[in-house]
């Protein structure tokens, strides 16, 4: 757990700040992952609740038990009950400073062999924090906010209204991209789950509202 800073903890979870470049969860491919690190350092091991992109850096909890697992995974199932914000750091300045990106997004379908998928209503709530240029093109940093919770939806959702985020390989302008790896030295996603806000429940009667700090190399686009 060297290089994952823990940002908060009690008896029934952890919140941890994930660094860019580490799958939540193992699979094809996959060497190592958040999952198999607190198997190794834990006993018994921390349970995931929710994900964060393998790209994305950011604020992740983690439940003890399994029965503080449960009450977690409920509340984070429920839209609207958990705030999550986000920092990106997109190509472009948007025409408003406010506002809400509502466009569906196709999402695959759990259980079908034949991989079958279908548009759902997505929205992503985003604010202008500040704008600048660079090497003669513009970027923009903005706070996210997710109103739903689709596959990659804010990276989808800026890349479709035409502000990709910088350092995006699926999504973005990859020939910005090449160009900035070459000048910038911007080889990671610009994308950092920076504050998390949790209601009172039973594992955390005052609440809690945690800010993960975001990496260094996210920092200098400050």
């Amino acid at each position: 757990m060297k290089h994952i800073p823990l940002l908060f903890e009690n008896d029934f979870c952890m919140v941890l700040n994930k660094p860019s470049g580490l799958a939540v969860q193992g699979g094809v491919g996959v060497k190592s992952s958040l999952d198999s690190i607190l198997s190794e350092k834990f006993n018994p091991r921390p349970l995931l609740v929710h994900r964060l992109d393998k790209d994305t850096s950011g604020a992740i909890l983690v439940a003890k038990t399994k029965e503080a697992a449960a009450s977690f995974s409920n509340l984070f199932s429920k839209e609207g009950s958990i705030a999550k914000y986000y920092l990106g750091i997109c190509s472009g300045i948007p025409l408003k400073k406010e506002g809400l990106i509502s466009l569906d997004l196709e999402v695959r379908l759990k259980g079908q062999k034949s991989q079958k998928s279908k548009l759902k209503k997505s929205r992503t709530f985003f604010r202008l924090l500040s704008n600048a240029s660079a090497q003669g093109f513009p970027y923009s940093l903005l706070e996210l906010e997710l109103g739903t919770g689709r596959m990659h939806q804010i990276r989808r959702h800026l890349a479709l209204i035409g502000h990709p985020l910088l350092g995006d390989d699926k999504y973005g302008d990859f020939a910005l991209n090449k160009k900035l790896k070459k000048t910038k030295k911007v080889n990671k996603l610009l994308l950092h789950a920076h504050r998390l806000i949790i209601p009172p429940i039973l594992e955390i009667p005052g609440g809690l509202d945690i800010t993960a700090p975001p990496p260094e190399y996210f920092s200098s686009w400050l």
